[in-house]
């Protein structure tokens, strides 16, 4: 691949890999090391996981702002030295036993991860022409989807064979291994920060607040982008009843011996069928438009659900779990690929900062309601299925008829023209 000739993309891209690598390895291993230590009490377990989701509703506010107003590669770079001293102190912690103390550096650790993602995808739009974003989100969307695969099966042998230590000593390499690899970027200082020089210590509340609703007024002008934010929220709604329904399905229904197997071999088959998605998407994504990459997969994947709530045959139900994820990649691809091409770059943190709350809400939100429904409410687990592949389907309908036109009103941005713009003025300020 050509992306590939980028140096600053291979780093940027590698760095990713390594520090999605540190995040998951630690928390899986964290995992099973409560379940083993607190086999009588798997609230800790879920308390954990509670503490990587739950730092988004604290510091959505300011990711963005922090991307677009400071130097991006400094901040995603700062974000892996400072998790890489968090780290340090989660090691030397978890010897005193006091859990409590643990579970606040996984969550202060975890607000940290949340300020990488939105600088690390704003430098990746500034180094890449356009004809890249839908490679580069394809890449990204494989990695989401190994992790998801073998991410389980890889704490699970962290754990097993270097301990719960080991396997934080691995995530503390992860994260310095990234830090350096984003140091070693040569990135343009207007990509790296397209808005101008800011002195934090003039910065106020008032004025964060201001860029956070500039961030909002832009989305909302915007109807394509303001539909593809809408996407996030559609993926939180689906990764929400996921997280539950495929166990439900096997308690109650198709393996109630063996349902913790069989879940797991869910979550295997629809990771495999996102991979193999991404690989698809990302070959196809210049032969057809956008918004038909993201429309009919959305179709068939409506479809798909409602298959998933009719079979009582458990090969079916994984191989319509695999053709599901199959479908979701592109969809991925298709929103990964499209928004750098009609987001300015002195608003992309903003942008990109958007996605992890909607997403975390559309996914507490429909836990809620699957907690609220069943079994007092809808006793049968079919009908929650249906319901979802209703409301799947009216999300076809919307984008089906919506992206097209909301696609011819949108005006393409050329980025590095923009930034171009931007490094002169820079020049003429500095004679």
């Amino acid at each position: 691949m050509d992306i590939f000739k980028n140096r600053n993309f291979v780093r940027l891209f590698f760095a990713a890999l390594a520090s999605q690598m540190g995040t998951t390895v630690g928390n899986m291993a964290f995992a099973f090391f409560l379940l083993d230590r607190f086999s009588s009490q798997p609230a800790y377990a879920t308390l954990a996981e509670l503490m990587y989701s739950l730092p988004t509703v604290f510091v959505f506010l300011v990711v963005g702002v922090v991307a677009d107003r400071f130097d991006r590669k400094k901040v995603a770079e700062n974000c892996d030295w400072i998790r890489a001293g968090l780290t340090v102190v989660l090691f030397f912690t978890l010897f005193t036993g006091n859990i409590p103390l643990v579970f606040f550096i996984l969550f202060v650790r975890s607000a940290v991860t949340k300020f990488f993602y939105p600088a690390e995808a704003s430098l990746v739009q500034a180094i890449l022409p356009k004809e890249q974003y839908a490679k580069a989100a394809g890449l990204n969307q494989m990695l989401f989807s190994i992790f998801m695969v073998f991410g389980v099966g890889i704490g699970a042998f962290m754990y097993n064979t270097i301990g719960i230590h080991g396997a934080i000593l691995l995530d503390l390499v992860s994260f310095i291994v990234s830090g350096f690899l984003i140091r070693a970027c040569q990135i343009p200082l207007e990509a790296r920060q397209p808005n101008g020089a800011f002195n934090w210590r003039k910065a106020s509340v008032k004025d964060s607040l201001n860029d956070f609703k500039e961030g909002i007024v832009y989305i909302l002008k915007n109807k394509l982008l303001a539909s593809l934010i809408f996407g996030f929220f559609v993926f939180g709604f689906v990764n929400g009843a996921f997280a539950v329904l495929p166990m439900f399905t096997m308690k109650y229904g198709l393996a109630p011996d063996r349902y913790e197997w069989h879940t797991s071999v869910f979550t295997v088959a629809i990771g495999f069928g996102l991979l193999a998605g991404s690989v698809i998407g990302t070959l196809v994504s210049k032969k057809i438009k956008p918004h038909f990459l993201m429309s009919v997969p959305i179709l068939i994947a409506g479809f798909l659900i409602f298959l998933l709530g009719y079979t009582n045959v458990l090969w079916v139900y994984y191989a319509t779990a695999f053709v599901l994820g199959m479908c979701i990649g592109p969809v991925n691809i298709a929103i990964g690929g499209w928004m750098p091409k009609i987001v300015h770059p002195k608003l992309m943190g903003r942008v990109s900062g958007w996605q992890d709350p909607f997403m975390m809400f559309a996914q507490s939100m429909t836990l809620g309601l699957v907690a609220l429904l069943f079994p007092k409410i809808v006793s049968n687990i079919d009908y929650l299925y249906y319901g979802m592949g209703a409301v799947i389907l009216l999300v076809f309908i919307f984008y089906f008829i919506a992206l097209p036109k909301f696609s011819a009103q949108a005006a393409e941005i050329d980025v590095q023209e923009k930034l171009g713009t931007q490094r002169k003025k820079r020049v003429k300020s500095v004679y």
